[in-house]
């Protein structure tokens, strides 16, 4: 079981096809073997061994394609840098694996510099944009056209195949661990459960440092379909690439979904080619979801729900369960039903299996199943017991075995289809003079799902404001992690024993609503 699998059987069966389209690039699977090959030549020219981290910061684009495949060619393991983190994220990210070689795009080039003097791993950069490549970097495609193309070492099993950095329930960010047989068996295990057309036409457009993107990508080349690459998410040129490219599938987060089909020129262009719209990465309100079947008729809409650590489907809400029926409500207000190769099941606070129908933690098992984050063992054995990855969300599983999420147990937003740990924003806030306590919530928001809100007790004495707040948290965290609402309090609600009761804060957002998510 190795990743670069999908690419040869592609290239022996229709080389010529067109693998990527990114702008006017377009190659085909047996150019795409070639410079992933060349690729991974040049890495071990410069040093990179197999088991070694290589890392990359960019905008989507063709080359991410040839990263995935150029690294893995060549045995080693993928650290997709997300380009929302700060300079101190990026570079702890790198460190923390050992990550040497980066490469970076024209968009993230300028952070090099001041990423260097924080980061002790980096010692290689290559540059992957069009330009000559700056001062202090390597040029990607002179790179390319120097090396000698390198045989696959057919690098699987329980080899790693990336290291992905998720938000810290201790403020730091952890490195999951995915190895090559987990994400090729999730890839197939996702690719079957849904009808979906070989060779076709699939739009990534979710960050391919991102799971649900890096996922989609290994969907499409396992189905030999043409991945058309979007930078960038923009609503108008989603719909242009729809339409030019004619796509038939693709995978956006809710609140990509909502951008999309509340355009005002959404009845502009011609959609008519989409057959699937996978979705996911947060929890969708009803209305969102009623919302784009009508402005969508006709498109099988099919949800997926899991997390990084089980590379990272668990279960789906296939497109049947969207049809008019008895039971349509309590479907669409699920997570979908386990897929074939995972287990799901329900747990109170002892570990102890529940009864259908009764709320506790939801737990995972399978083949897709982290090896582990990275250097942490003490989280690792927290997070996965006997087998199991305890996933932090609250839920239940119905009569027909639908899983439904109703709040989370880990203490974690999830804002525009990204997770931000309380931890890291509080950390954030604490170094602040003038703040005393604070604690962060999630709470609705109609764009984002929810939004991170931090409660603050401002020492006395001293003054702040919520821009302030917000500039100085922006100065160590990503921006997405920052609050994006403020309320100031005289004091914060602590039980007798002295502990925070943030479920005090929650309840005045979250009253009225069936479930604590959203």
């Amino acid at each position: 079981m190795y990743l670069t699998q999908a690419l040869h059987k592609a290239v022996r069966e229709c080389p010529d096809n067109v693998a990527v389209v990114e702008g006017s690039r377009r190659i085909t699977f047996r150019q795409l073997a070639e410079r992933s090959a060349r690729l991974a030549g040049a890495l071990r020219a410069l040093g990179v061994q197999p088991g070694d981290r290589v890392g990359m910061m960019s905008l989507n684009s063709q080359r991410y394609v040839e990263y995935y495949f150029g690294v893995w060619w060549m045995g080693g393991v993928i650290n997709a840098v997300n380009v929302r983190w700060s300079p101190a994220e990026v570079a702890y990210s790198l460190d923390d694996c050992d990550t040497r070689v980066l490469l970076v795009d024209r968009t993230f080039a300028p952070l090099v510099e001041p990423l260097r003097p924080l980061s002790k791993s980096l010692q290689t950069v290559i540059y992957c944009g069009d330009e000559p490549a700056p001062d202090g970097m390597l040029d990607y495609e002179q790179l390319l056209a120097a090396a000698e193309p390198a045989e696959d070492v057919r690098s699987g099993g329980e080899n790693l195949a990336a290291v992905m950095y998720t938000g810290g329930t201790t403020g730091m960010p952890k490195g999951v661990m995915i190895t090559q047989g987990a994400s090729y068996v999730n890839t197939l295990a996702v690719v079957g459960e849904v009808a979906r057309d070989k060779r076709t036409v699939g739009l990534v457009v979710t960050p391919m440092f991102h799971i649900a993107g890096c996922s989609l990508s290994m969907q499409l080349m396992w189905t030999q379909s043409t991945q058309v690459i979007m930078p960038v998410f923009g609503e108008v040129e989603l719909m242009r690439l729809v339409q030019d490219e004619r796509i038939c599938e693709t995978f956006l987060a809710p609140t990509m979904i909502r951008r999309f089909i509340d355009h005002p020129r959404f009845r502009e262009f011609d959609l008519s080619s989409i057959r699937n719209m996978f979705y996911g990465a947060s929890a969708i309100g009803e209305a969102l979801l009623n919302d784009a079947l009508r402005a969508l008729p006709g498109v099988k809409f099919c949800q997926g729900y899991g997390m990084t650590e089980l590379s990272p489907t668990i279960a789906m809400l296939a497109p049947e369960d969207h049809l008019p029926g008895p039971k349509q409500a309590s479907r669409l207000s699920s997570a979908g039903r386990p897929i074939r190769t995972g287990e799901v099941r329900v747990v109170d606070p002892e570990g102890k299996e529940l009864p259908r129908g009764e709320i506790g933690e939801i737990c995972a098992r399978g083949p897709m199943v982290m090896k582990g984050y990275w250097n942490k063992p003490e989280a690792t054995a927290e997070a996965v017991r006997d087998g199991w990855m305890h996933t932090g969300d609250g839920g239940f599983l119905d009569e027909d075995g639908y899983i439904h999420i109703v709040d989370r147990i880990k203490d974690m937003i999830v804002t525009g289809g990204e997770n931000v740990y309380s931890a890291e924003v509080e950390n954030a806030l604490a170094q602040h003079p003038a703040i005393a306590m604070s604690a962060v919530i999630g709470v609705p928001d109609d764009l984002w799902g929810e939004r991170v809100h931090a409660a603050i007790v401002v020492r006395e004495g001293m003054t702040l404001t919520e821009a302030e707040v917000v500039a100085h948290c922006k100065k160590l965290i990503a921006g997405y992690k920052c609050p994006r609402s403020v309320e100031f309090r005289k004091e914060l609600p602590l039980s007798p024993a002295g502990k925070l009761q943030k479920f005090v804060l929650r309840e005045p957002y979250w009253a009225g609503r069936g479930r604590r998510v959203n």
